[in-house]
């Protein structure tokens, strides 16, 4: 039976799913049903966990609207969720960043890794470099 359920799962899940870990700020797009029409709105904020379940598997995304913090949970695979983007990387020691609940303003800020910015730098040359060989 559990061979069956994985065969099934294994099928469902989605391939384009970008790395990222606690930590970093995410741009998640999904999609919203309003009536008869359907669009694609961007929530971005700071992943505070994540749970790896394969087909079940979720993170928990944070941000401050208004002065007000909003969390929201999404699962990786489902279709609601349209991509991923990793807009920065976070260096951080814990699995789950809860405690920035309690924090406000400075001392809520997540230290960025290094060498993510270069790396960035040298990406977007090389797809520029790319794009300019393939015109």
């Amino acid at each position: 039976m559990s061979k069956l359920i994985n065969e099934i799962e294994s099928s469902q899940l989605k391939n384009d799913v970008p790395h990222f870990n606690p930590g970093d700020t995410v741009v998640v797009n999904v999609k919203i049903k309003e009536g008869n029409n359907e669009r694609i709105q961007a929530f971005e904020g700071v992943v505070i966990a994540r749970r790896n379940r394969g087909l079940n598997s979720s993170f928990t995304v944070r941000k401050i609207s208004h002065g007000e913090g909003v969390e929201r949970v999404f699962l990786i695979h489902s279709p609601i969720v349209k991509d991923i983007t990793v807009k920065r990387r976070g260096d951080v020691r814990r699995a789950k960043l809860y405690y920035l609940r309690d924090r406000s303003g400075r001392s809520a800020r997540i230290k960025e890794k290094v060498g993510a910015k270069r790396r960035k730098f040298e990406k977007a040359i090389e797809e520029a470099a790319a794009a300019k060989a393939a015109e």
